[in-house]
């Protein structure tokens, strides 16, 4: 019998990535074609910026691409981002089967999502959070250009402890067959001068394993990102820069700017 599936439509598709298939297919592979990854090792996690594509696509590819060999291996995408449209306790879920965006649908891990909201006090069902939210979305057309096959438990994260969220991503955290992401932006609207100046002491402390360090403004995802850093600190993993740029750097003027970073977080072998 043929089970109809609830969706979550995309949101922001014309506006923060092309709408149209091609042009969307396009603009993705270039991105990730700009430059070859040469190094071996794929990263457990990956910090990765959510504007539009134009401004930041090119840095998030950074990350993306040392993704490529591990294509068939990567089954589980864990993905957390702020929430930027709705105020949420804790961290918040969808009830619906697929994410989708112009490139298809993505398949979310309901068994996982269920079992979350019943076991943690923290974790959710919040609809309206993600049916406006870009933080997340905007990276699912890099995830359906590296990945073969995938399924993804995708949260918008609000007011939480650190620890909150470090609990979650600990239990999700899997071995080589699961990825996890954050979705963050770094500083917004400040002089070119000055975001390279906020954006490169943010820097050093992600690179530092300090999420405890991050201010209220330094990034907008820096609660999801605070979780996943304490995680990385206790399990003594490495951190590798890929890139830190900023709108006044891509697409846009360099009066009022927002900062982008990616980087990427190794397991010790």
């Amino acid at each position: 019998m043929n089970i109809l599936k609830t969706k979550r439509p995309a949101a922001v598709s014309g506006m923060f990535y092309p709408g149209a298939v091609g042009e969307l297919e396009e603009q993705i592979s270039g991105f990730l074609h700009e430059h070859t990854y040469a190094g071996t090792q794929v990263p457990k996690a990956i910090i990765v910026p959510h504007a539009g594509t134009i401004y930041s696509g090119s840095i998030a590819a950074f990350a993306y691409r040392t993704l490529s060999q591990y294509r068939h291996v990567i089954r589980k995408v864990i993905l957390l981002g702020p929430a930027h449209r709705v105020y949420i306790k804790g961290l918040g879920l969808p009830t619906v089967d697929q994410f989708q965006t112009p490139l298809g649908e993505i398949d979310l891990d309901t068994k996982a999502i269920q079992k979350l909201v019943s076991d943690f006090p923290q974790v959710a069902f919040t609809d309206n959070a993600h049916a406006e939210e870009h933080a997340l979305e905007v990276q699912l057309p890099f995830l359906q250009n590296v990945l073969a096959s995938f399924r993804l438990i995708p949260f918008v994260v609000g007011d939480a402890t650190e620890l909150e969220v470090a609990n979650v991503i600990e239990h999700l955290w899997g071995g080589d067959e699961c990825l996890i992401i954050i979705s963050t932006d770094l500083s917004h609207f400040h002089s070119y001068t000055k975001a390279n100046k906020l954006d490169a002491i943010t820097a050093s402390h992600i690179e530092a394993l300090r999420g405890d360090r991050l201010g209220e403004h330094a990034a907008c995802g820096r609660v999801p990102l605070r979780g996943l850093l304490r995680i990385a600190r206790q399990r003594e993993m490495t951190i590798q820069r890929y890139d830190l740029r900023n709108s006044g750097d891509t697409a846009g003027t360099k009066d009022q700017v927002v900062g982008y970073g990616s980087w990427g977080l190794y397991e010790n072998q």
